[in-house]
């Protein structure tokens, strides 16, 4: 069985190492573009702040790693076409510039996701940048040594983190989002005012509800930018708005929702036999509402990549759905969410109702105790729970992959409430924050 993966990141690299413990006798061969793999981008901000200082650690696996687990490991190499029907693939070595074709029996797509960049005036200025890969972080903080004034665009979790990293290395940074809210996806307003707050409080400027119309610059460098609202200084400008799956090579080939991720099944198949796909280039299930979307996030994309190792041959594992679960650190806030926000709700036109707890986090007879706010959205029929939110200053982030699984086991806010949660006055209070959720919304 000859095997070809195209790109190797979260998704590939999970394939393929999978894929030569299940499948000793096949014949892997992976084609990357970049020279290196596996580079866990959500540490980029942890990096670009100091607070990683040895840049290895955000990598989990190596090209050498996979050349001696024998697999024909082909680095700076960009595939430029593909026949699915045919099953060939044509490839430029960009060391060499040769160009050569092979064919193969199954084909794993992970080519990833690339980072939106729209037709702004001026958008080929120097030090605008994108956060994405190591060679970006590597040029942001070099770039950032000089910078004064920072502007971040897009208030997504990169770019939020990215707005810290740089404001507590004394830079003056500047937050634009076209939205009215940072982490609008992930948040409602109660939980990202507190967000923006802390933001505020810092000195971070929040142009929010305003959208970039051009850069300016002087000799070749940004110096402004412009909205439609007002003008802000910039000596480095980074672009956060979001990604886009890097499927031009099977448009017209495979299925493929609007923004061109790939459709695949729930064994990781596309619409055509013998080609699988995983990670940020496809649409995963969303369980909240059981439709297929685009959630490029890397706890989706290793565990496709495993599942398209264990289906290569015949469909074996399915692949559970996605409820876009994740969380972040915003100075001294822990915040995590998981499914639908009541405002993502509403837009789907759901019938939804929700319950919010605001309570100590444990018995007030202890030394110390911070307050949490937990926020749960369910279906006003059906009482089948969607989506929830916290925020605390003590981490209690884990509380929303309970509230994942509960949400993938399609569990109703009456099951919450009664759900056996352990006691100990050191982390919680007789009733858990979930199950008084699920007692409140009684």
């Amino acid at each position: 069985m000859k095997i070809a993966v195209i790109g190797c990141t979260h998704a590939g690299t999970a394939a393929i190492l999978n894929t030569v413990k299940l499948y000793p006798d096949a014949e892997v061969t992976v084609y990357e573009r970049n020279d290196n793999i596996s580079f866990l981008s959500c540490g980029i901000a942890l990096y670009v702040g100091g607070v990683i200082q040895d840049p290895k650690g955000l990598f989990y696996s190596s090209p050498e790693e996979l050349t001696s687990l024998g697999v024909k490991t082909k680095m700076r190499h960009d595939v430029v076409s593909v026949d699915v029907d045919a099953k060939t693939l044509t490839v430029n070595n960009l060391e060499t510039n040769e160009t050569f074709e092979d064919n193969f029996d199954k084909l794993i797509i992970t080519t990833g996701s690339w980072p939106i960049v729209p037709p702004i005036d001026g958008i080929k200025l120097d030090n605008i940048l994108l956060s994405k890969n190591y060679v970006h972080s590597n040029t942001i903080i070099e770039k950032a040594k000089e910078a004064k004034n920072i502007v971040v665009v897009g208030a997504g979790y990169i770019g939020v983190e990215l707005v810290e990293a740089f404001e507590m290395n004394d830079k003056q940074v500047t937050l634009i989002d076209s939205q009215e809210r940072i982490l609008n996806r992930y948040l409602d307003k109660e939980f990202t005012d507190i967000a923006e707050k802390a933001f505020a409080d810092r000195g971070v400027k929040l142009a929010l509800g305003e959208t970039v119309s051009r850069f300016e610059g002087k000799d070749g460098k940004v110096t402004k930018v412009i909205t439609g609202n007002g003008e802000y200084d910039a000596d480095l400008v980074i672009l956060c708005i979001g990604f886009r799956p890097n499927t031009e090579l099977f448009k017209g080939q495979l299925e493929m929702l609007g923004n061109g991720a790939i459709i695949i099944d729930e064994y990781m198949r596309t619409s055509k036999e013998d080609i699988f796909a995983a990670g940020d280039s496809c649409a995963v299930i969303y369980n909240p509402t059981g439709e297929s979307s685009y959630i490029p996030l890397a706890t989706n994309a290793v565990r496709m990549g495993t599942l398209v190792a264990r289906n290569l041959v015949k469909p074996t594992t399915k692949y559970m759905g996605t409820q876009g679960t994740s969380g972040i650190k915003i100075y001294e806030e822990n915040i995590a969410s998981t499914g639908l926000t009541e405002h993502s709700a509403k837009e789907l036109g759901l019938d939804i109702q929700t319950v919010t707890v605001t309570d100590n986090y444990r018995p007030e007879f202890m030394p110390t105790y911070d307050q949490a706010k937990l926020k749960v959205v369910y279906e006003r029929g059906t009482r089948k729970i969607l989506g929830a939110q916290i925020i605390s200053r003590t981490d209690l982030t884990q509380c929303i992959n309970t509230v994942s699984v509960c949400i993938q086991n399609n569990m109703t806010m009456d099951e919450l409430a009664f759900v056996d949660f352990f006691f100990q006055p050191h982390y919680n209070k007789p009733w858990n924050l979930l199950n008084q959720a699920g007692l409140q919304a009684e």
